[in-house]
Order: C-alpha cells, then sequence, then structure tokens
C-alpha cells in the first residue's frame, strides 16, 4: 500500500474511532439519566474479569519490580554514601510511574486481546447484527459495561500495585540492604506526596480508557473470519501498549513542567 493510501486509511480509523468513544461515552455518561441504566450486573461481572482475576499477576510484577528498583537505587546511592535514600526513591517512582506503568502493560495484554478475540468472535458470527437488528445498541450492551469495569478497576489495581510493590521493598531494602525497617518506613511517607499518589491514579483512569476502548473498537473492525479476529486481536494488543506509553510520556512530561 503507497503511503498516501496508509495515510487515508489511519485517517479512517482515527474519524471512526473518535465517534466509537464520543458513541460510549453517551452511552455511559448521557443515556443513564434518560431512563437508558447501564447494565450494573454485566459490569460487575467483567469487573471480576478484568480486575480480581489479575490480582495475581499484578502482584507478582509489582513485588518483583519493587525488588528491582529498591536494589538498582541501592547500588548506585551506595557509592555517595547515601543508600537510606533508596526507600524514597522507590516509593516515589512507584507511585507516579511504575506501578500504573506496568499495571497498564499487564492488563493491555490479558484484558485488551480478550476485548477483541471475544467481541471479535460474536462479529465474524453475526451476534452483533443480530443485536442491532433487535434495536439493542451493541454498544451499550456489550462496551460499556467494559469500559465502566476497566474505569473502576484499573485504578484499584493500580493502588494495589503501590502498596505490594512497597512491600517489595520493604522486603529486600531490610534484609538484603540492611536499611533499618523504621527508618525505611519514615523515608518512604516523607518522600510521598499526594499528587505523586493521584498523578499515578490519573494516569490509570487514561490507561483504562485506551485498553477499553482500543479492544473493543479493533473487535468491531473485525474482517474475514476467524483469521481475521486473530489479526485483530494481535493489533489491539500491540496498538494499546504503543498508546499507552505515548500517553505516559505525555502526561509525565506535563506533570514535570506543572505539578
Amino acid at each position: 500500500m503507497r503511503s498516501e493510501g496508509r495515510i487515508i486509511v489511519f485517517l479512517r480509523h482515527l474519524t471512526s474511532f473518535s465517534c466509537f468513544f464520543a458513541e460510549t461515552m453517551k452511552w455511559t455518561v448521557v443515556k443513564p439519566f434518560q431512563g437508558k441504566p447501564l447494565r450494573l450486573r454485566s459490569a460487575i461481572a467483567q469487573m471480576d474479569e478484568v480486575g480480581v482475576k489479575s490480582v495475581p499477576i499484578v502482584a507478582l510484577v509489582s513485588f518483583v519490580i519493587g525488588v528491582i528498583l529498591v536494589l538498582q537505587t541501592a547500588y548506585q546511592l551506595d557509592k555517595f554514601g547515601a543508600v537510606n535514600l533508596a526507600a524514597s526513591l522507590a516509593g516515589v517512582a512507584l507511585t507516579r510511574e511504575m506501578a500504573p506503568l506496568l499495571t497498564a502493560i499487564v492488563l493491555a495484554g490479558r484484558v485488551s486481546a480478550a476485548f477483541t478475540a471475544e467481541l471479535g468472535t460474536m462479529m465474524v458470527t453475526e451476534e452483533i447484527t443480530a443485536l442491532e437488528v433487535m434495536a439493542i445498541s451493541p454498544i451499550a450492551y456489550l462496551v460499556v459495561p467494559r469500559f465502566v469495569a476497566m474505569i473502576v478497576m484499573l485504578p484499584c489495581l493500580t493502588v494495589l500495585s503501590d502498596a505490594i510493590g512497597m512491600a517489595g521493598g520493604f522486603f529486600v531494602g531490610t534484609l538484603a540492604i540492611g536499611i533499618r525497617p523504621g527508618l525505611y518506613i519514615h523515608d518512604t511517607i516523607n518522600a510521598l506526596l499526594v499528587k505523586d499518589i493521584l498523578s499515578g491514579l490519573l494516569k490509570s483512569g487514561v490507561f483504562a480508557a485506551i485498553i477499553a476502548m482500543v479492544g473493543c473498537y479493533t473487535a468491531f473492525a473485525v474482517k474475514g473470519g476467524p483469521e481475521g479476529v486473530g489479526k485483530a486481536t494481535m493489533i489491539s494488543v500491540v496498538t494499546s501498549l504503543i498508546s499507552i506509553i505515548l500517553a505516559d510520556c505525555l502526561f509525565t512530561a506535563i506533570f514535570y513542567m506543572y505539578l
């Protein structure tokens, strides 16, 4: 495909994605006040699927990252006789950057692929067309519960990641590096500010919207039967990861300048 063709296709997808997101927000925010309530049972079921079932892998990744952060920072700070600062550096790095980013990456691989595969299969088997024939909005019926579940659960998982990451850092900092437990806790608490935690939670909310929207939109654009579903799932995960990293870069730059 020529470069002009690629640009046209990209712009078409960008326009379609914008309309898809606007429709999702309408059914999420506006329609409930017009007598079209959210499908709360479906949303709760999705919260269990995307949130509760992701806890073990998020906990494992967070604990290991906490250990790695403290070991790496202590290795460098020991050269200057300031190894105790490893606790505060790890705490700030986790809350502002590592916990929201890595939690989103884990869920992008697990949840975005699941959304695309599930809804993409419904697309190729014409189940979504059947909903439209019955005058049921596929976005309201299928997308909104997944969107709400992601918006609620990813910040919750980020808070859990913060706590477990700090626990991992405390574990290795006190046992392997030799920082006194009381001093480690004191330095971590003194270093953390409310804006550090809130900035991480704000990022996680944006990442949640990206994962849900990319996963569902890619499914609705599936063509070509089962092979198309597999290709769409791959595209969904890659697009989610790239979008999350770009968004993280943007927000980090903004927070650095204004917070």
